[in-house]
C-alpha cells in the first residue's frame, strides 16, 4: 500500500484504522448495491414518505407515497381532527411571523371529523350562492383540478373504508351522503373542483410556477376563506397576495417561494395559522369587514385554526395547498393548561404590527379579560400555578400524564351569542 494512502494515520495502529474505514466503505456500498437490486425503496416511517433516488423525474417518483393507514373503525359520530392548539406549533410564545412547517405524515392529509355532514352542507350553500367567487380556475391549471380528484378518489376508500367505496377503477361513493361520482379520472377544471367539494371538509388552492419565476394563485375550491375572495386573488403571484401580511415578504418570500418549486410529490408537509373569529361564517366572518356584535359574549368568540397541508401533484406539477379549518370556541379552552395564559401573552406581549394584523383593536377588549378569568380559574382549581412557565404547555401535558384536550362545540349549534342576535332581529321585525 503506498505510504501516501497512509499520511492521515500516523502510528502503528493507524493501519488498523484505515482498514476499518475501508471496511465500512465496503459494507455501506454492499448494503447500497443490494438495495438496488431489490428495488426496496427508502422509507421514512417518521414521515410517512419514501424518498426517490438520484436522477429520478417527477413522474418516475409519483406513486412511491405509501398508502394511509386504514381506519376500519372510524365512528364519524364522535370523531375528532387533531387538536392544532398543540399540533403542528400552532400556537406559541414568543409570537412571531415564520413558515413553522413540518413533514407531513400521508394519514393527515385528510382529517375527517363528527362536523362533516354539516361542513359539506355549508359548502354546497355557499358554492350556489358565490359560484365563481368561490371555485375556479385557469385554463392552465384544468388538468390540475383532474388529477387533484383522481388523487382524492384513491385515497379516501383506503384512508376511511366505512365512508367511502371506490366501486370501479375512475369511480367513488360517500357513503355519508350517498352521492356517487363515476369517471372522474374525465373531469376537469371546475367540475373537479365541485366535486371535491361533495368529498371533503378541506379546500384547496392551487399554484404554479411560470416563466418568470414567480409561483401563481391559478385556481382553486376556496369556499371558507374567512377573510378574502378567490376572485379577488386569482391570477396573482404570491408576493402580491401576501402583501398585507406583515413581515412575509420582507423576511418569508423567498424561501417560501423556494420551497414550494422545490419540493417533490413524495415530500408533502404541513403547517397551522390562527385567527381570533366572532361567528361561525366560515365563507366570510363579520369581523373580516365589520365591528363584533354588541352582546357577544367573550365566551362565544372562536379561535380558528387553518390546518394547511402542502402537495406537488407528479403529472402537472401543481402546487396544491389544502386548507381545513377547525373553530374553538374560546370558551372551550377552559380545561386546556396555560393555554388562556399564552394566548394572554402572545396578545400584549407581540410586536403591535403583527396584533394590528391579527385585528386585536376589535376584538381584545372583549378577549383579554376573559382570558384572564380562565387563567384564574385554572390556578383556583390547581390545574396550573401561578410559576407555570406557558412556552411549555405542550410538554406540561406529558408530564402531567393528561391527554390532549378535544372539547369543541358543535359547528351546527348557535351559540347563545347568535341566539340573542336572532331573537333581537326578530323583536325588531
Amino acid at each position: 500500500m503506498n505510504s501516501a494512502h497512509l499520511a492521515p494515520w500516523s502510528s502503528a495502529t493507524s493501519l488498523g484504522a484505515a482498514e476499518r474505514v475501508l471496511l465500512l466503505v465496503f459494507a455501506v456500498s454492499a448494503v447500497f448495491i443490494l438495495r438496488r437490486l431489490l428495488k426496496k425503496p427508502w422509507h421514512n416511517q417518521a414521515a410517512g414518505t419514501i424518498r426517490p433516488g438520484k436522477g429520478k423525474s417527477i413522474e418516475e417518483t409519483s406513486c412511491v407515497l405509501p398508502d394511509p393507514d386504514p381506519l376500519t373503525e372510524f365512528d364519524l359520530e364522535t370523531a375528532t381532527a387533531r387538536n392544532f392548539i398543540y399540533a403542528n406549533k400552532t400556537m406559541r410564545y414568543p409570537y412571531h411571523q415564520t413558515m413553522a412547517h413540518q413533514p407531513m405524515h400521508i394519514n393527515h392529509w385528510i382529517e375527517i371529523d363528527k362536523e362533516y355532514k354539516w361542513y359539506l352542507d355549508e359548502k354546497a350553500r355557499v358554492i350556489k350562492e358565490h359560484g365563481k367567487k368561490v371555485v375556479d380556475s385557469l385554463p392552465e391549471n384544468d388538468e390540475a383540478c383532474g388529477e387533484l380528484l383522481e388523487l382524492l378518489a384513491d385515497y379516501l376508500p383506503k384512508r376511511y373504508p366505512t365512508l367511502f367505496k371506490q366501486h370501479a377503477p375512475g369511480s367513488i361513493t360517500n357513503l355519508v351522503t350517498g352521492d356517487r361520482f363515476d369517471d372522474v379520472d374525465q373531469c376537469k377544471g371546475t367540475g373537479a373542483l365541485t366535486i371535491i367539494s361533495r368529498l371533503v371538509q378541506d379546500d384547496f388552492l392551487m399554484a404554479r410556477e411560470r416563466p418568470d419565476g414567480k409561483v401563481y394563485l391559478v385556481g382553486g375550491l376556496i369556499v371558507f376563506p374567512g377573510t378574502y375572495l378567490l376572485s379577488e386573488t386569482i391570477d396573482k403571484p404570491l408576493g402580491v397576495l401576501h402583501a398585507p401580511v406583515p413581515d412575509f415578504n420582507q423576511k418569508l418570500l423567498m424561501s417560501v417561494e423556494r420551497t414550494l418549486k422545490r419540493f417533490k410529490p413524495n415530500e408533502p408537509f404541513e403547517r397551522s395559522s390562527w385567527n381570533i373569529m366572532d361567528d361561525r361564517n366560515l365563507f366570510w366572518h363579520n369581523i373580516a369587514s365589520g365591528l363584533p356584535d354588541k352582546d357577544l359574549r367573550p365566551q362565544d368568540l372562536w379561535l380558528r385554526i387553518d390546518h394547511q397541508t402542502f402537495r406537488k401533484l407528479p403529472r402537472t406539477n401543481a402546487i396544491i395547498f389544502g386548507v381545513r379549518p377547525i373553530m374553538r370556541r374560546i370558551e372551550d379552552l377552559a380545561d386546556s393548561p396555560l393555554v388562556p395564559s399564552l394566548m394572554e401573552k402572545v396578545h400584549t406581549e407581540s410586536a403591535e404590527h403583527l396584533l394590528l394584523y391579527k385585528g386585536i383593536a376589535k376584538y381584545g377588549d372583549l378577549l383579554l379579560p376573559y382570558l384572564r378569568e380562565l387563567t384564574k380559574s385554572q390556578i383556583e382549581r390547581g390545574l396550573i400555578s401561578s410559576e407555570d412557565d406557558v412556552r411549555s404547555f405542550r410538554e406540561f401535558l406529558k408530564d402531567k400524564g393528561m391527554p390532549v384536550p378535544s372539547t369543541q362545540t358543535s359547528m351546527s349549534v348557535p351559540t347563545e351569542s347568535e341566539r340573542r342576535k336572532a331573537a333581537r332581529g326578530n323583536q325588531a321585525v
